[in-house]
C-alpha cells in the first residue's frame, strides 16, 4: 500500500527521518477505540498500541496521545500481533474540544484535518440548532481547517432554502450544503472539499446521519445506521469509535462518535471568526478594554439598542467568552499543580540521594 494515498508527503518524510534511523516505520492512525489503535503501514493495516516509552512521555507531558489522522513512528515488531507506537509526528492542525467531565483536559478528536464538515439534520427535531452550530464553529476556529455546514436529511424539510438562510445567518462566510444521505442527492457537492489527498472530519451529535453520509460517499454500507428514538428524537450512538476512511476518487474522511457536549478548547480567535459583527463593533468602543456591559461609549450596547446586533447571538458570545476564560484559569491552575508535584518529586529524589551518601 502506497502511503501517499493516505496523505504522506515530503514534509512528513523529513519529520520522520530521525525515526527511520532508529528502525521505525511510518504509519497513519486510521482507527481509535479507547486505548486500541489501527495503523495503516506500507505493508497494510495493523493493530497497534502505545509503547511504554510513549506512555511515560505522555505522563511527563512531553508527548500526546495518538489520535485518528495522526502520522506516527511505529515499531513493526515482526512476529507480534500489534505494532508499537513510539512517537507522534508534528500535526498540521487538529480538531479538539474540552474533554467531557470536570478535568481540564484537551481531547483531540481528529488530527491533520483540512476540512471540518459540521453535520446537522433537517428532520424537524433536535438536529438543527443554531446555538450548537455556533459552538461547533468555535471548535473549528482553532483547528486550522476549513468549515462546511452540511444540512442532512433535507428530504424531510419543507423549506430547505429557509434552513440554508438560517445557517448563513450565524456563519455568512461558511459554505452550506443541503443534501439527503439516505436518498443520495446532494452528496456529490461535498467531494471537491475532499479531493487531492485532503482529509475531512464529520462533526455532529448523534442522529444527524453521519454514518449514512459516510456510506453514501463510500458507495458501500460500511457503517451501521439506526433511526433516532421516537420518544425524544435523540440519536443513538451507532458509531462508538473514530475511524478514517479513504474516499473513492481521492481524499479521506474521519467519522466520529456523536458528541453530547460541544465545548471548544482554546477557542480564542475562533470566537472572533464566529461572531465577526461583535468584533467589528468592539473596534469602535470608547475604551479598548470595554466589557460591553454598561461602559460609556460602548458601540456594542448601542448596536443592541437600535437592533443592529442580535441579542441572542451576543448573549451566546458572552457565554462562550466566559467559558473560555474559566477554562484558561483552570488550565493554568492544573499546570501549576503539575509543576509543583514535579518539583516535590525532584526534592524527594535529591533527599534520598544525599541520605544515601551520608550513610556510606
Amino acid at each position: 500500500m502506497n502511503l501517499k494515498e493516505w496523505g504522506w508527503d515530503e514534509s512528513r518524510a523529513e519529520a520522520f527521518a530521525p525515526h527511520a534511523e532508529a528502525g521505525r516505520v511510518p504509519g497513519r492512525v486510521v482507527r481509535q477505540d479507547r486505548g486500541a489503535f489501527e495503523l495503516q503501514l506500507e505493508e497494510g493495516a495493523r493493530p497497534a498500541e502505545a509503547t511504554g516509552r510513549l506512555r511515560r512521555a505522555m505522563e511527563r507531558g512531553e508527548a500526546e496521545m495518538p489520535a485518528v489522522g495522526d502520522w506516527v513512528a511505529a515499531d513493526p515488531r515482526p512476529g507480534s500481533v500489534r505494532a508499537g507506537i513510539e512517537a507522534v509526528l508534528p500535526r498540521r492542525g487538529g480538531l479538539s474540544r474540552q474533554a467531557a467531565g470536570r478535568a481540564v483536559r484537551e481531547q483531540v478528536l481528529a488530527a491533520n484535518v483540512d476540512v471540518v464538515m459540521l453535520v446537522c439534520a433537517l428532520d424537524g427535531e433536535r438536529g438543527f440548532n443554531l446555538r450548537r452550530l455556533e459552538r461547533a464553529l468555535a471548535m473549528v476556529g482553532g483547528a486550522g481547517a476549513e468549515a462546511v455546514i452540511v444540512l442532512n436529511k433535507a428530504d424531510l424539510c419543507d423549506d430547505i432554502a429557509g434552513s440554508l438562510r438560517e445557517a448563513g445567518s450565524v456563519a455568512p462566510e461558511v459554505p452550506a450544503v443541503a443534501l439527503s444521505a439516505l436518498e443520495g442527492w446532494g452528496v456529490e457537492e461535498l467531494r471537491p472539499w475532499l479531493g487531492g489527498g485532503r482529509t475531512g472530519v464529520l462533526l455532529g451529535p448523534s442522529g444527524v446521519g453521519k454514518s449514512a453520509l459516510i456510506n453514501a460517499l463510500l458507495g458501500a454500507a460500511v457503517q451501521v445506521t439506526h433511526p433516532v428514538r421516537a420518544g425524544d428524537a435523540r440519536g443513538r450512538h451507532t458509531t462508538t469509535r473514530r475511524e478514517l476512511f479513504r474516499i473513492p476518487g481521492g481524499g479521506m474522511l474521519i467519522d466520529t462518535a456523536g458528541l453530547r457536549e460541544f465545548q471548544p478548547w482554546g477557542a480564542g480567535s475562533g470566537l472572533e471568526a464566529v461572531f465577526p459583527e461583535v468584533a467589528e463593533l468592539a473596534e469602535h468602543c470608547r475604551f479598548r478594554d470595554c466589557r460591553h456591559e454598561s461602559e460609556p461609549g460602548c458601540a456594542v450596547q448601542q448596536a443592541l439598542g437600535d437592533g443592529r446586533l442580535d441579542l441572542q447571538r451576543f448573549e451566546h458570545y458572552l457565554r462562550l467568552k466566559r467559558e473560555q476564560a474559566y477554562q484558561a484559569m483552570r488550565s493554568r491552575a492544573s499546570a501549576d499543580r503539575v509543576e509543583k508535584e514535579r518539583w516535590k518529586t525532584i526534592a524527594k529524589l535529591q533527599k534520598s540521594y544525599w541520605n544515601g551518601k551520608d550513610g556510606e
